[in-house]
């Protein structure tokens, strides 16, 4: 089963398993670099690691077919910190870096994939930079993540109750380090930690979300049954930096591919 339907100017994809939803991400993926390569053109893209099981399906796609990634950016939305100025070890478990390299860059043949110069990712004390060289590529033609549990997107978390910031405020910022909230710590030790929390890192480097709404087109993938709750913020309450998904819809290419178990209870799926 697949259904297409539009809520608030949104484009909304039911898939069945959470099974699809990789699946259809990692099309979306190949697609955009497909229709750029038969262009002759670069193909610059935002990605995550939340989720990954794209990847595996992505590089599958790509050895079998004999696509050249040779042409393809990849800049990765985040990493962990151990602090606000210390990218955690690569050969850590939570590692950003080493997970792409197990799941994505090491199962792609050698002769397709995209040198070392082309996998990007932010690094504390050079996030200039790194808005910089996306910038000067032309910016993302496409931006694929998540959802997180306070309507976060990458690392761009909820600004406080109190914050004064407000939407426009939000949208303008760029590539940054924070502390990482203890609703996401806790949310992200249940998946990927056994609930360990203690062992979670408590920082993180993100790229801005002037970026990710700049992306010519935007795909958020939903895999997990609580991002029933972000999704009806995100696409039913106003714009504001207390939901950093509620933004997401001022880019007029926004697509939610979810399963059909979170689209339950969602005004308009």
């Amino acid at each position: 089963m697949e259904e297409i339907k539009t809520v608030n100017k949104v484009t909304c994809k039911v898939v069945d398993e959470e099974w699809d939803v990789y699946f259809d991400m990692a099309l979306a993926m190949l697609k955009e670099i497909m229709e750029h390569n038969a262009r002759n053109e670069a193909t610059v893209m935002i990605v995550p690691v939340g989720p990954t099981q794209q990847y595996p399906i992505l590089a599958k796609m790509v050895n079998t077919f004999g696509i050249s990634l040779k042409n393809v950016h990849f800049f990765n939305m985040d990493e962990y910190l151990t602090d606000s100025e210390t990218t955690v070890d690569r050969e850590d478990p939570m590692s950003f870096y080493g997970r792409m390299k197990r799941e994505f860059y090491d199962l792609v043949d050698p002769g397709l994939i995209m040198p070392d110069s082309q996998r990007h990712f932010p690094k504390p004390g050079r996030e200039t930079d790194y808005d910089k060289m996306l910038e000067e590529l032309g910016g993302a033609d496409a931006c694929f993540g998540g959802l997180g549990i306070n309507g976060h997107v990458a690392f761009n978390e909820a600004a406080e109750p109190e914050d004064p910031v407000t939407a426009d405020e939000f949208a303008q910022l760029g590539t940054r380090v924070l502390k990482i909230t203890r609703e996401t710590r806790t949310i992200n030790a249940y998946g990927y930690m056994r609930g360990d929390l203690q062992r979670m890192p408590g920082w993180c480097i993100t790229i801005g979300m002037k970026q990710i709404l700049q992306a010519k087109k935007i795909y958020i993938a939903l895999n997990r049954p609580w991002q029933t709750g972000p999704l009806v913020h995100a696409l039913h309450d106003r714009e504001q930096g207390q939901v950093p998904a509620t933004l997401l819809r001022r880019n007029p290419r926004l697509t939610f591919c979810m399963t059909a178990a979170i689209a339950e209870g969602v005004t308009g799926l």
